[in-house]
C-alpha cells in the first residue's frame, strides 16, 4: 500500500447499498486493486495470505540473498539478484494467464539445476509449512478479533 501496490479485500453486510461498497471500492483503489470477499471471517485467511505475505517474499528474497553470499557472491550482487528475482517473479504471475504451478513448471527443465533445488523444497516439506503458516496467521487473526473485538 505504501507504494500503491497493495490489495485490499473487502467484505459488506448484505443490506449495505450498491452506492456505498462502490464508494469504499473507490477509496480504497488508491492503495492498489481491491477484491470482494462474500464472508466476513474471510478477511482473517486474506489477512494470512495479503497482510502478511510480504513478510513471506521478504523472507525468501532474504533466504535467496543469504545463500547466494554464502556461495561466493558478495553481498550487493546477491541482494540486487534475489530482489530482481522476485520482482520480475511476481510480474509474470500478474501478467500471465498460466497458473503459477505452469509458470514454474516452464522454468523447470527435467533433470536440471532448478529441478534438482526443487526436490530438496519438496522433500523439506516447504508446501506444508506454508501451508501451516498461513493457518497460524489466519487462527491469529481470528483471535485477534476477538480480543480487541470486531470493528
Amino acid at each position: 500500500a505504501l507504494i500503491g501496490a497493495g490489495i485490499t479485500a473487502l467484505y459488506a453486510a448484505p443490506e449495505v447499498p450498491a452506492a456505498s461498497r462502490a464508494a469504499a471500492d473507490r477509496i480504497l483503489a488508491a492503495c492498489g486493486p481491491t477484491v470482494w470477499v462474500p464472508e466476513e471471517s474471510q478477511l482473517d485467511v486474506v489477512t494470512a495470505v495479503s497482510g502478511s505475505g510480504p513478510a513471506y517474499v521478504f523472507l525468501l528474497i532474504e533466504c535467496l540473498e543469504s545463500a547466494g553470499i554464502e556461495l561466493g557472491l558478495d553481498p550487493a550482487t546477491a541482494r540486487r539478484l534475489a530482489v530482481e528475482t522476485a520482482r520480475g517473479a511476481g510480474r509474470m504471475a500478474a501478467e500471465s494467464f498460466d497458473s503459477p504451478a505452469e509458470l514454474r513448471s516452464q522454468v523447470t527443465s527435467q533433470g536440471g539445476t532448478t529441478s534438482a533445488a526443487l526436490q530438496v523444497l519438496d522433500a523439506a516439506g516447504v508446501r506444508a509449512i506454508f501451508a501451516a503458516a498461513v493457518a497460524a496467521g489466519a487462527r491469529r487473526s481470528t483471535e485477534l478479533a476477538a480480543e480487541f473485538g470486531a470493528l
